[in-house]
């Protein structure tokens, strides 16, 4: 393993790779560090201490609220786009048919879409965001032109990362979006350790231990639930095509337990964080019937039960959702048969599609109730011992370990083609 990742900054091109994505993050980090003027910094750390829905927002988005930098909104809003737009998937055909069926060129023109969609819900986010802060006195009212110009910075932070993330997935090595999250979590360790030195006492000792026990069931379980996979045999019929013989060997095709990855987290998060600002954005109007709409939701949300359902059941809805939309049974099943694969004792055609959608949807549930689990896994264990350090940790070390993984296979894969192309 070690050789493997030295070999990424002793060959030339992997080595320019990787310091190309380390300067992107960085460049990332930079604009996390850059606030929008007017910001009071004590206000703005209490409100975000106080609120837990900005309290998960600021972890999600990478730190960007802590100083309510100019890349504010994270990478929210591109995520939003891309669950809207695999949910039109599920309306209209044409758009299917493009991401499924049309290769690399219907994915670039879907992809499209959703970056073009990213730039209205940014402006919408933005206005929602800026809006609550001023009646909060987080910061200033503004004036129209003010109000404007850091709509349109907010939104053209988005446009940027959205173009960091597509350059760090250009060059393979891993998901960039995925790994701007990553770097996001990953930038608050320091100053957590830092103030758990500080704060140290006897007392805090079983919260640690209980982290660490619970950290390390998470990684280990992750790993275990992203590795686990079920082979299916299947066998090529012989073809002779003028003096040569085809076919007639054995393989299997794999089937992942957690086949969408951790791409439900994140579509999870995006969605449950938007009733909470919905509800604290009504909470200012005074309306009678808007402001039992407002403590209707923040009720709900607050509620840790009611929060922890809501959470699982979206996780567990998306890992079904992400696997239908990426993994079409039908599909694997009409190229088995036009390369003369069959799986041993069904036959080919629909028998076969309906086959391998019974044992996916099997193994699936096992990846759905995991990632659930995980994602609610803090909120348990906050309510059951009042440990309040654990309250996101299970998301956030779920996304670590996840992006980790992925990124680690796309690496090896990397040096994989390098070692054929040097046979």
């Amino acid at each position: 393993m070690f050789q493997k990742l030295s070999l990424l900054f002793t060959v030339p091109d992997l080595r320019k790779k990787v310091l190309f994505i380390l300067g992107v993050l960085v460049i990332f980090r930079i604009g996390a560090a850059i606030p929008v003027p007017g910001v009071d910094p004590a206000r703005l750390k209490a409100f975000i201490e106080g609120n837990q829905f900005f309290g998960l927002l600021n972890i999600f988005s990478g730190g960007v609220l802590d100083n309510l930098s100019i890349i504010m909104l994270g990478v929210g809003p591109y995520i939003t786009a891309s669950i809207i737009m695999q949910l039109l998937t599920m309306l209209f055909p044409r758009l299917k048919e493009m991401y499924q069926e049309e290769g690399e060129a219907g994915r670039t023109r879907f992809n499209q879409y959703a970056r073009i969609l990213t730039v209205p819900l940014g402006l919408l986010q933005s206005y929602a965001l800026l809006i609550l802060l001023i009646r909060n006195q987080v910061i200033p009212d503004l004036s129209l032109f003010g109000f404007a110009v850091n709509m349109i910075i907010a939104t053209a932070g988005t446009v940027f990362l959205m173009w960091l993330g597509e350059l760090i997935t250009e060059k393979g090595l891993g998901n960039g979006v995925s790994l701007l999250i990553f770097a996001g979590i990953v930038s608050g360790l320091p100053l957590a350790l830092r103030q758990e030195l500080f704060t140290f006492t006897p007392e805090r000792l079983p919260t640690l231990i209980a982290f660490v026990v619970i950290s390390l069931v998470v990684i280990a379980g992750v790993v275990i639930i992203t590795e686990g996979q079920r082979n299916i045999p299947v066998s090529y019929a012989k073809r002779i095509r003028g003096m040569r013989m085809y076919g007639g060997v054995s393989t299997h095709l794999p089937l992942r337990v957690n086949q969408a990855g951790v791409i439900p987290i994140i579509f999870a998060v995006s969605i449950i964080l938007f009733p909470g600002l919905i509800g604290s954005f009504l909470a200012t109007i005074p309306n009678d019937i808007v402001q039992r709409v407002s403590q209707f939701l923040l009720t709900v949300f607050n509620n840790q039960i009611t929060y922890g359902v809501i959470y699982f059941v979206l996780v567990f809805a998306f890992t079904y959702f992400y696997t239908a939309v990426t993994f079409d049974p039908q599909a694997i099943a009409d190229n088995l048969q036009k390369q003369g694969g069959f799986i041993l004792g069904i036959r080919p055609g629909r028998p076969t599609s309906e086959y391998l959608a019974r044992i996916l949807n099997r193994i699936t549930l096992a990846g759905a109730l995991f990632l659930g689990a995980i994602a609610v896994l803090p909120l348990i264990v906050q309510s059951t011992f009042n440990v309040q350090a654990l309250q996101l940790g299970g998301t956030a070390l779920l996304i670590v370990v996840s992006v980790v993984i992925e990124t680690m296979k796309q690496v090896n894969a990397q040096l994989v083609m390098r070692e054929y192309e040097h046979i």
